[in-house]
């Protein structure tokens, strides 16, 4: 059964056209991964079946009281909520029921007769729902999904105000798989799962029993858990069958049969022209060339197959440092409170680490700690001499030179390193896999992966031989992930990254510093 109808879907953002006349349709029970290169639009189209925008044409028809689950990053959360409160919001309409059978129970003892019968057939009715939602083991399923994504580690009567916003994206997808409603629209959600937390929900999702549709660039992950694959580029939508591994198979022989197709009639196009230029002048061959005239008239020309830019990650080393790039001593990070107990650390030049560590315990705080971006609560930092570091931050942070949000990608670059002249930083941004259309857009209209790479672009061009790297593959396609891999096996100098993917790190990095092993020795 069609729980969705998408029906000649076009949307346009600024002057760029997203998609054009879509229509594609979602079955009950349907595991579908959403994949395209960034900017193609898959963000826009969740948002659109969410009704959060609307489109510019076509219709999105939903059946009737289908429930339909996304993350709501904006909503509102009570201060004074603890996580497992929150968490057992998700089953308002069971507890509302318990409230009414409670209710029922206290007038049945003050009534007698027909009016007894009426209320001991509602008790019955609403007992029966409740033991049908499996009301007697709600707190139980409230804690065994906070222990899946890593709340439990937080504390369950932890406050919701005081978590941070990677713990609050956990804390509503939580919720969300607790109200197991009909559909989940679900954007990158394993943004801020470790891979502990990764393995526990790709679990969740293979046995997920309604429908749901996923983006994410966890490539391993979406193999996992989708047995279909709605592809979106040139504006259009394709669907296929099986995994992403299998798409990935059946996308390249469609594309090579589609190039195949394309250089077939332009061969018989050209045929079709020489014949007629040479022929039609002639009396005797004049009929002949009329035919195939009529012939070329009625052709429907294929596109060119579009070949979208790889991007071409460069990291230069500028300068040579001295032997020792960082030491930080008995280093306590944190905002208030330590996170951590006090740490030992040394980087050598050239070491190239991955640190890593359960979503919360303290990676990002310790990266601007080590960077002077927070004051540290005790110890010392100490960066070595000529060391020139590099931050790519998690989240992009607001230009404060630019507070409307209205400035371009080359105005981002060229704001940066005023000495470039444009072409120059339309030369950058085009390697990083930007194409003109993009460098007339708001940077704040472009897509994550988009805006990811104008932040790659800057780091290109900066001064540097340490680089500071958070998550940097967050919001990236596959093909821009592998990209920036091989730049970063190529850089000469040294590298301390952030990341819960080791599949994109664990064959080239020198070393691994786990946190919780770090606390262990301390």
């Amino acid at each position: 059964m069609s729980i969705l109808d998408v029906e000649h879907i076009t949307h346009t953002i600024a002057d760029k056209t997203i998609f054009r006349n879509i229509s594609f349709r979602l079955l009950a029970g349907e595991h579908v991964g959403l994949v395209g290169a960034n900017g193609a639009g898959k963000s826009t189209l969740l948002r659109i079946l969410c009704g959060d925008i609307l489109p510019d044409a076509g219709r999105v028809q939903w059946i009737s009281n289908v429930q339909v689950g996304h993350l709501e990053q904006h909503i509102q959360l009570k201060p004074e909520e603890t996580i497992l409160q929150f968490l057992l919001s998700a089953f308002s309409d069971l507890y509302k029921m318990e409230s009414d059978m409670l209710h029922i129970s206290e007038q049945m003892g003050q009534t007698s007769g027909k009016e007894l019968d009426v209320l001991l057939k509602q008790f019955t009715d609403l007992q029966e729902a409740l033991e049908h939602g499996d009301f007697y083991r709600l707190e139980s399923k409230a804690e065994e999904v906070a222990r899946g994504l890593g709340l439990t580690e937080i504390g369950l009567e932890s406050r919701v105000d005081t978590l941070s916003g990677g713990q609050r994206t956990k804390l509503l997808l939580g919720k969300l798989l607790l109200q197991q409603p009909q559909v989940l629209l679900l954007d990158e959600p394993t943004n801020y799962l470790d891979t502990e937390h990764i393995n526990w929900f790709k679990d969740y999702l293979k046995d997920y029993p309604n429908a749901f549709i996923l983006i994410s660039h966890d490539t391993d992950f979406m193999d996992a858990v989708v047995h279909l694959i709605y592809h979106l580029e040139h504006q259009e939508i394709q669907r296929y069958v099986g995994n992403h591994t299998q798409f990935l198979h059946a996308y390249e022989l469609r594309k090579n049969e589609k190039t195949l197709a394309y250089r077939q009639q332009q061969a018989e196009i050209k045929k079709l022209e020489t014949y007629i230029q040479k022929n039609k002048v002639r009396a005797s061959t004049a009929k002949q060339a009329k035919s195939r005239e009529k012939k070329l008239e009625k052709i429907e020309r294929l596109d060119k197959p579009v070949i979208l830019p790889r991007p071409r990650f460069s990291f230069p080393i500028t300068g040579e440092p001295g032997e020792t790039i960082m030491e930080a001593r008995q280093l306590v990070v944190g905002y208030e409170q330590p996170l951590l107990p006090p740490l030992n650390l040394t980087l050598k030049r050239g070491m190239k680490v991955a640190l890593i560590g359960y979503n919360g315990i303290g990676k990002s705080t310790s990266l601007k700690t080590i960077l002077g971006h927070i004051p540290l609560l005790s110890g010392d930092v100490i960066l070595g001499e000529q060391v020139k570091p590099a931050y790519f931050a998690q989240e992009l942070h607001k230009d404060k030179s630019h507070p409307d949000d209205t400035h371009t990608a080359i105005e981002e670059v060229w704001h940066a390193f005023p000495h470039l002249t444009q072409r120059e930083v339309r030369s950058a941004l085009a390697r990083c896999g930007l194409r003109s259309v993009h460098l007339k857009q708001s940077l704040a209209s472009l897509s994550g992966g988009e805006q990811a790479k104008v932040r790659l672009c800057k780091l290109m061009l900066s001064d540097t031989n340490w680089l500071i790297l958070d998550e940097p593959t967050n919001h990236l396609d596959l093909a821009a992930k592998d990209a920036l891999r091989e730049a970063l096996i190529a850089y000469p100098g040294t590298i301390l990254l952030v990341s819960h993917e080791p599949s994109f790190y664990q064959d080239w990095v020198t070393d691994v510093w786990d946190i919780e092993a770090l606390i262990n020795e301390a």
